[in-house]
């Protein structure tokens, strides 16, 4: 496939570098075929994109004249007055707005008619090329931009197409759920460390362990129940902790975090509407 363009970055924050360094990573550009704003005060994220080689401005219209492809990886706050600054240089761009609760009609209206936009949710595991995301086209985004970025997102983990109206659930999931995960590895390891285990070795199989689970559900096409049960022996350690979960609402207190964080979602997204 042909060059994927230069590629922009308005606002620098965590999910900016995950996937800036992910697509150097994955190949799919060089640093210097990215450039990104960075609010003046926020040297932290300034030294980390230059670290990878990165251009970073202070301010956001020339990141746009520059670049074909544009992140909008602003806080959302900070998105409306962002777009009003672009607007009269965003025409004949390709907007990617990684910025939770927006609306495609809400940043249609905001920016060019001529401008093409599209909501995409990955996560931070981009940084590792293990992301996982999903992207909504608006109105004006055609087949080649939809095909644009499902390479970009694809470099760095999964991708595919969803409704937007399942966003909200996505950034619940996928979005946050890499810090339910964390919060698991924690755990594990704390409990390891309880019964005498070096912490060091702790998070190195617990971290394994959900990376090789997560395999297991993804390639087996088995159900994860049935995985489960594959794991309890009668009357075995697994069956005992498996009961200890069950007795402690393991399994409600992460579909409620889901829930949780989907309704936080929506608030957020009915806000900036």
């Amino acid at each position: 496939m042909g060059s994927i363009g230069k590629i922009g970055f308005l606002g620098g924050g965590n999910m900016a570098k995950a996937l800036a360094k992910g697509f150097i990573s994955a190949g799919l550009t060089k640093p210097s075929g990215i450039i990104a704003s960075v609010h003046p005060a926020d040297k932290i994220s300034q030294q980390s994109f230059q670290a990878l080689g990165i251009e970073t401005l202070v301010e956001n219209a020339p990141i746009v004249m520059q670049s074909e492809i544009v992140f909008v990886s602003v806080k959302p706050q900070v998105v409306p007055q962002v777009l009003a600054e672009i607007k009269p240089i965003s025409a004949n761009k390709l907007f990617l707005s990684v910025a939770m609760g927006i609306t495609l009609k809400t940043l249609e209206s905001s920016l060019s008619p001529q401008s093409r936009v599209i909501r995409v949710m990955p996560n931070t595991p981009a940084l590792v090329c293990s992301g996982c995301s999903v992207y909504v086209r608006g109105s004006q985004a055609n087949d080649a931009d939809a095909q644009v970025t499902q390479r970009l997102l694809e470099a760095v983990g999964t991708c595919e197409p969803c409704d937007e109206s399942q966003l909200d659930a996505v950034t619940a999931l996928s979005g946050s759920g890499p810090a339910y995960v964390f919060v698991m590895i924690e755990a594990l390891a704390d409990g390891a460390v309880h019964m005498g285990m070096p912490r060091d070795l702790a998070y190195r199989l617990a971290a394994q362990t959900v990376l090789g689970a997560g395999h297991m559900v993804r390639d087996s096409q088995t159900h994860p129940g049935q995985l489960k049960d594959n794991v309890t022996s009668p009357a075995g350690s697994t069956a005992a902790a498996l009961k200890y979960l069950e007795q402690s609402g393991f399994r409600a207190a992460v579909a409620g975090a889901v829930e949780a964080a989907t309704l936080r979602c929506r608030q957020i997204s009915s806000k900036q509407t």
